[in-house]
């Protein structure tokens, strides 16, 4: 008996959702907003479409995360860097209209105010005026290639530069067969932008239909902190050749790509939505139109976590929970060290480290070799399937400081856990965060993303009445870190319970999951029989409560059936 899952297919759907390298394969973050998505408006029929390098992590072939809830019609996975059925290599002259267009989209790649020219947002000048074939080996392509090349970075290796420029491009002619073949859909919506804006903002140009998009992260600043982190981009020049504050060109390439791949989407979404009030200012800033631009915060299922409080213990154990990826960008080397650090003056102290574990298994290997060292770890643990070989009360019991779970029921871990903590180098709006809160477990949080403003209150000032929900420090600080934990851990301050009132008081106020689904059912009603016209000319009329940083508030949206110019117009 096979056990191929079957993916839904439909020739419609009401929204089709863009997932790079998140649902249904990667747990937690965006994958839990989208499941959370579909779950709670059954009443439309969602597609997701997934896009993503390959169908491996670290050698092992990628496995469906989830159930597909029952209005998921529509499921098909694509992969942009797997190699497979390229075409024949063959001689091509190539369009000279097309790579004209092309030239005028790299110029304006070196400019501030950047629009994607019109005849490169037709899908048909991929399919047709310049092919996959033609990028890849048109003589024309390659005059192309030559002339940047010449023009930009003489000094770089020229295969360098020639597999890059490849790389960076390749995907867009996949993306544009991609939305060549999506079903008939009502409304786009991405949550991020990259190649899963992209797409969804090609696609809305292709179908004029409405394209939404919600970023969960800053996709542009988090692909620069990749970049600039990246160490199999190797090539820079001698130290003595270069020019003040110059860096690598190749992946000043790959920033400027991500730039202006936002600056794309930005433009075409009807509606740009960010978590919170900070991640709204840094999308205006990077290019979004602030007239276009809301705050939808995630929210909780406050009444399901909260019923787990009654099974805490009175005064809980000394656990610091980090629930995440075990990912460089979470920085779970920092946890570890400031969970030593603590365990001096707390000695029965413990780290968990709850959520997948292998999307990096180097980086995994490297957080348990560290623990090892420091005394906090007696082995390394083994998984299988992001999951540990240990059951989940083996490993409440294990005598280790430091242990991993791997994906885990968040309802069986808060509430064992006295502290919740991130320690990331950048955030969104992480859901953890409220999902802890609710459960009755406050957090120590580096000051990325939203996370002050979830600790402390940020929508209004009876937000900020509320108190504090925990501690903010500074990333990369284990000494601040463990210091936090030292005194949320000390009970008899009464400071651990004045934060877990505050958490929950926060949560119920202003992330309840059935505000979130409320504001996405209202948008989604408005937009799906309209086109992106339609959609673009209504107006969007708002008030703001509070000076900025406070958040524009959508009141009623309606449409413009006539102005009236004068009172006798208004009279009659």
């Amino acid at each position: 008996m096979s056990n191929k899952i079957i993916f839904p297919k439909s020739d419609s759907v009401d929204i089709m959702l863009f997932s790079e390298g998140t649902y249904p394969y990667i747990k937690g973050g965006v994958s839990s907003w989208i499941l959370q998505l579909m779950k709670g408006l059954p009443e439309f029929t969602f597609g997701v479409c997934f896009i993503g390098a390959q169908d491996t992590i670290d050698g092992k072939k990628m496995k469906i995360s989830y159930e597909f809830p029952p209005n998921l019609k529509h499921l098909e996975v694509h992969y942009l860097f797997d190699n497979k059925d390229m075409p024949t290599p063959k001689k091509i002259e190539g369009d000279e209209k097309g790579f004209e267009a092309i030239h005028e989209l790299h110029a304006g790649f070196k400019k501030d105010k950047f629009q994607i020219p019109k005849m490169l947002q037709d899908i048909s000048f991929y399919t047709q005026d310049v092919t996959f074939e033609d990028f890849l080996f048109s003589k024309r392509a390659w005059q192309f290639i030559d002339e940047t090349y010449s023009k930009n970075c003489p000094d770089v290796p020229f295969i360098d530069y020639f597999w890059t420029l490849r790389n960076i491009h390749k995907p867009i002619w996949l993306l544009a067969n991609i939305v060549d073949k999506l079903p008939k859909t009502k409304i786009y919506h991405s949550p991020s932008t990259g190649y899963a804006g992209f797409l969804g903002a090609l696609a809305s140009y292709h179908a004029n239909k409405p394209f939404f998009l919600t970023e969960h992260g800053i996709y542009t600043r988090e692909r620069k902190i990749d970049m600039f982190s990246a160490d199999w981009i190797e090539f820079k020049k001698p130290s003595l050749l270069q020019q003040p504050e110059e860096y690598n060109y190749i992946k000043r390439m790959w920033v400027n790509f991500f730039d202006k791949i936002g600056l794309f989407c930005y433009n075409r979404s009807n509606y740009t939505f960010s978590l919170f009030s900070g991640a709204q200012r840094i999308q205006i800033s990077y290019g979004a139109d602030e007239n276009k631009s809301f705050v939808i915060p995630n929210g909780v299922d406050v009444e399901g976590l909260g019923a787990t409080i009654k099974e805490r213990l009175e005064v809980p154990k000394p656990i610091i929970t980090l629930i995440g990826r075990v990912v460089p960008i979470k920085d779970i080397k920092t946890f570890i060290r400031a969970i030593k650090i603590a365990s001096i003056t707390i000695p029965d102290i413990e780290g968990w480290i709850v959520g997948p574990v292998e999307e990096d298994m180097e980086y995994l290997d490297e957080c348990q070799q560290m623990a090892i060292s420091l005394g906090l770890k007696q082995k390394k643990q083994m998984f299988n399937n992001n999951k540990s070989d240990l059951s989940l009360d083996e490993l409440v019991e294990h005598r280790d400081k430091i242990k991993f779970f791997g994906h885990s029921n968040i309802k069986e871990i808060l509430p064992k856990s006295a502290l919740q903590t991130l320690s990331s180098i950048s955030e969104g709006m992480p859901l953890v965060i409220l999902e802890g809160f609710a459960a009755g477990v406050p957090c120590v949080a580096t000051d990325v993303g939203s996370c002050r403003d979830l600790i402390e209150g940020g929508i209004d000032d009876a937000d900020k009445a509320i108190g504090l929900a925990g501690a903010i420090t500074g990333i990369a600080n284990p000494e601040a870190l463990a210091d936090e934990y030292i005194k949320f851990l000390t009970f008899e301050n009464g400071l651990w319970k004045k934060a877990q009132e505050a958490g929950l008081n926060r949560v119920k106020e202003y992330y309840s999951q059935n505000a979130f689904l409320h504001q996405y059912k209202e948008l989604y009603d408005e937009a799906k029989e309209l086109t992106w016209e339609e959609l673009s000319k209504r107006v969007c009329p708002y008030y703001m409560p509070k000076q900025v940083p406070y958040p524009k508030v959508i009141l009623r949206r309606f449409p413009i059936v006539k102005f009236l110019t004068n009172l006798q117009e208004r009279s009659a």
